[in-house]
Parts: C-alpha cells; sequence; structure tokens
C-alpha cells in the first residue's frame, strides 16, 4: 500500500476550511487511513475552538468549567485518533521488525501535528488579512504564516519520508499507548482517593 504525506495534509487544509462553513463529513469509500485522521482532525478542530472559549473570562466560571471538562475529552478522543490510526498503518504497512532503526515519533502522531498546525495556518491567515487590525499586527501574522506554512511542508516531506523508508525496509515504528491518567478514575489519585 503506498500512501502519500500530501493527502493528509491536504485532507486538514480542506476540513478546516469547511468545518468553518458548515459540518461536513469524509465522503462513502473514504479510505480508512484518511478517514481516521480526519476524525483526529475533528477532535483538534473542536479542541482548538473550546480552548478558546475556555478563555472567556466574562461567561463565569462555569461556562470555563463546562469547557475544560470538554478539552479533556476532546484532547482525550485526539489521542485515541492518533493510536487507531498508528494501529491501522501497522496492520496495513507491515513495518519492519526490531533488527531495523525505530522512528521515534510515529505516522499517528506525525499527522496529528500537521493537524494542529493546519489549524495554526488557517487562524493566522485570518489575522494576517483582519481588517480592524493594525498593520503591524498583519503584517507580524503573515511573517509567523510564512514561518507555519513551511512547517506544513517540512512536516509533510519527513512524513513522506518515513513512509518511503518503511515501505523499503529502512525505519519503523510502534504503536505508543498513551494511556492519560488524569481521566481515568482507577488511576487518577484526586478521583481515587477523594471521600
Amino acid at each position: 500500500m503506498t500512501l502519500r504525506a500530501a493527502e493528509f495534509a491536504t485532507l486538514q487544509a480542506d476540513l478546516t476550511r469547511k468545518w468553518h462553513d458548515a459540518p461536513a463529513t469524509p465522503a462513502p469509500g473514504t479510505p480508512e487511513a484518511i478517514r481516521l485522521a480526519g476524525e483526529n482532525h475533528r477532535r483538534n478542530f473542536d479542541l482548538w475552538h473550546t480552548e478558546d472559549e475556555a478563555r472567556r473570562d466574562e461567561l463565569g466560571p462555569d461556562h470555563v468549567y463546562r469547557a475544560k471538562r470538554a478539552i479533556d475529552r476532546f484532547n482525550q478522543e485526539r489521542n485515541d485518533f492518533i493510536q487507531r490510526i498508528d494501529e491501522w498503518m501497522i496492520h496495513e504497512l507491515f513495518p519492519p521488525g526490531a533488527d531495523c532503526p525505530l522512528n521515534s515519533e510515529t505516522p499517528g502522531m506525525m499527522i496529528d501535528r500537521l493537524s494542529i498546525l493546519a489549524l495554526k495556518s488557517y487562524h493566522m491567515g485570518i489575522e494576517a488579512r483582519r481588517e480592524n487590525a493594525s498593520s503591524t499586527h498583519r503584517e507580524n501574522a503573515a511573517r509567523k504564516l510564512t514561518v507555519i506554512d513551511q512547517q506544513i511542508r517540512d512536516l509533510t516531506s519527513c512524513l513522506q519520508a518515513l513512509f518511503d523508508d518503511i515501505a523499503a525496509g529502512r525505519r519503523t515504528f510502534k504503536v505508543y499507548f498513551q494511556f492519560k491518567m488524569y481521566n481515568d478514575p482507577t488511576l487518577n489519585p484526586a478521583l481515587y482517593g477523594k471521600k
């Protein structure tokens, strides 16, 4: 199976634009890797906007509390989808065994980072064009946008190199389990220790 890193970056940019206008779902027949990446990106999209809302102190502490709970849920789901992406890739790509150099970051982790960069690019682009902002603000945002977009190109290239190395048997990866403890009442001492 041949994977193209650019497909993931394009998907994330497209979904970011679409979701700011209206909800969108994957088309029937969407390849599983793309569908899982879209699910991961949706959690990052929701996480991004909930983080923004959590900083609205004028809405009171109950609003911040609800936002924090949503942030925890989205973050857990985001990490779950990173793991599912990697599990799918292990099953489909058959990475080489332990005698091969191990990549420190998995494809799912890299796809997740691309997702966050897609959101940064979209929102920094808004700031670079915001008419009611000062010209200095727009110029600073435009400079940052240039850097973010270069980071997207660099990370996409690194992800493609990893796909190519896996296919050629030069590099391998493992599924890394996040084991988020704060959401688990049996592992979080603040939860299981409360009386």
